[in-house]
């Protein structure tokens, strides 16, 4: 028998907005005092070794290091992210990146450097930079519900063009006052970023739903089936990715993107030194593309709701070839700086689709295998770029032919785009996947 009261049940009350989220917002602020941190470091470090050495080698050997072990532990750092609790993960992270950080301002205080103290130093962040990143990442929709998902990752996509924006000037600035004052104030942040973890509360994550013809499908039932068990190693994200064709073909989308863009940087840059523009007004060209990103990241909450993620991801694919085209006539200086700023506009709405939709499809205990999979194939990519760029400007010729290589580059990816029946279906996390 049904009662009266059933037909006025009221209905479940809306989740509170991000800027209420308390997890959300600690999650967030973590992580930009964590990225802030790195810009100072990453720009103190070739400061630090230039006014003790000056070797081209020494400086050479630590980037490369660097880039190595962060490729070398993205892999296995989702394993540990999908294994283990991601908030213990993140604080062992950032409490050893504070100490190791600590460790360089405290030997500078003393007047002990040592170039391979800086090696250390560079080889445990890599190492720990890389296993924090998917436990982060992975951690995002464990506090933020699904109907808000893009929104948080769009507010996520603002904080490396704001540490970016200010880490490099904030390191210069630092250096002159002191060289150990860029890597005091990096453990600084990174303390606060474990301070703010202290604080965060992940709710418990489910256990692996039982394996089902789905598990490597499209749409929502790839997300509440499979055989997605904690103990698998990379390989049981590898596979699961390359059965689900959207995420597969974003992933190479993102790879695509990231190897032509970093290309181009690198030959806009060699190009503005052989037109002499000036160290000046090649920051302000730099910066030009930064404001371009953080606008477009402020921008991309409103325009995923606005726009399908298919028209996003093309849309960048056609404006950057536009953009990019551009480029080859106009002269080097700011109006090349605008350019890129036009073309960096549309990535963070494009790379929130596409993130919304990964962290959405893929089951919770697959998603920081996820993430490191994005970050290896996108990390790859990025380090791929500038010797693409370098090739181009060596055996392409003239440096404008190189750019409207790059333009035919990215016309490339907007013709697969179209051409992906998957990516054509590329479906919003906010509509039915089979529109």
């Amino acid at each position: 028998m049904t009662r009266p009261d059933d037909e006025h049940l009221e209905a479940p009350a809306a989740p509170p907005p991000l800027g209420r989220n308390r997890n959300y917002n600690i999650l967030w602020s973590s992580q930009l005092f964590s990225e802030l941190g790195f810009e100072l470091a990453m720009i103190g470090i070739p400061l630090l070794i230039i006014a003790h050495s000056g070797s081209p080698l020494q400086m050479g050997l630590a980037s490369s290091v660097l880039a190595a072990v962060k490729m070398a532990a993205a892999l296995p750092a989702g394993v540990v992210a999908d294994r283990w609790n991601r908030r213990q993960v993140m604080l062992v992270c950032e409490g050893l990146r504070a100490l190791c950080m600590g460790s360089l301002a405290l030997a500078l205080a003393l007047g002990h450097y040592s170039f391979w103290h800086v090696m250390v130093v560079i080889v445990l962040e890599g190492v720990l930079g890389s296993v924090f990143e998917p436990a982060e990442h992975a951690a995002v929709p464990q506090v933020v519900p699904e109907s808000q998902l893009p929104a948080a990752l769009a507010r996520n996509a603002a904080r490396p063009f704001v540490a970016t924006l200010v880490g490099p000037a904030a390191a210069g600035f630092l250096f002159t006052v002191h060289p150990l004052s860029p890597f005091l104030t990096t453990a600084v942040m990174l303390a606060l970023s474990f301070g703010a973890l202290v604080m965060l509360r992940l709710p418990p994550r489910r256990a692996p739903a039982p394996a089902s013809a789905s598990a490597t499908g499209d749409g929502p039932d790839a997300e509440a089936g499979g055989s997605t068990e904690r103990s698998g190693g990379v390989m049981v994200g590898v596979r699961w990715i390359l059965g689900n064709p959207v995420i597969r073909d974003t992933m190479v989308w993102m790879m695509a993107v990231n190897l032509v863009f970093n290309a181009l940087l690198v030959i806009i840059l060699v190009l503005s030194g052989e037109d002499d523009v000036d160290p000046g007004e090649m920051g302000m060209m730099m910066a030009f593309l930064g404001a371009g990103g953080l606008l477009g990241a402020l921008c991309a909450s409103k325009l995923y709701e606005a726009l399908r993620p298919r028209v996003l991801v093309l849309g960048f694919a056609v404006v950057a070839t536009a953009a990019t085209a551009l480029m080859a006539v106009v002269p080097t200086g700011l109006a090349l700086g605008a350019l890129l700023g036009v073309a960096g506009f549309l990535a963070p709405p494009a790379n929130t689709a596409v993130m919304a939709y990964q962290l959405t499809v893929a089951p919770d205990d697959l998603r920081g295998r996820l993430s490191s999979v994005a970050a290896f194939c996108s990390g790859g990519a990025g380090a791929l770029g500038p010797l693409a760029g370098g090739l181009l400007m060596t055996w392409g010729g003239e440096g404008r032919t190189s750019v409207l290589i790059c333009a035919g580059a990215f016309a490339a990816v907007a013709a697969v785009s179209m051409l992906s029946p998957s990516l054509r279906r590329f479906p919003s996390v906010l509509e039915p996947l089979d529109d």
